[in-house]
């Protein structure tokens, strides 16, 4: 078991580097909006900010993904474990 937590750690990123990007993320879409309301539309800041949105969501996403791998374990190994707890109840 104490493989997989080591190969784990070593694919994944660190919840706080993920919290830290997250931030920074948000600043600059705050940023972002500032100027829209200030400045009026610009193309070029409504894609800068269309795109930090969708890294937002994909950097909240790796972060739901990083904890819940922390704290029950790799998604294979829990369908593996499944399985076989399955197969064994079928058996008996």
């Amino acid at each position: 078991m104490s493989e997989g937590v080591h190969s784990l750690n070593t694919s994944m990123r660190n919840l706080n580097d993920i919290r830290t990007e997250i931030e920074a993320a948000t600043a600059r879409r705050t940023e972002l909006w500032h100027i829209l309301s200030e400045e009026g539309h610009k193309p070029e800041v409504a894609a800068e900010l269309e795109e930090l949105n969708a890294r937002i969501d994909d950097l909240w996403n790796e972060h739901r993904q990083t904890r819940a791998t922390m704290l029950h374990g790799d998604r294979e190994q829990i369908i593996q474990r499944a399985r076989a707890e399955e197969r064994l109840s079928r058996a008996a």
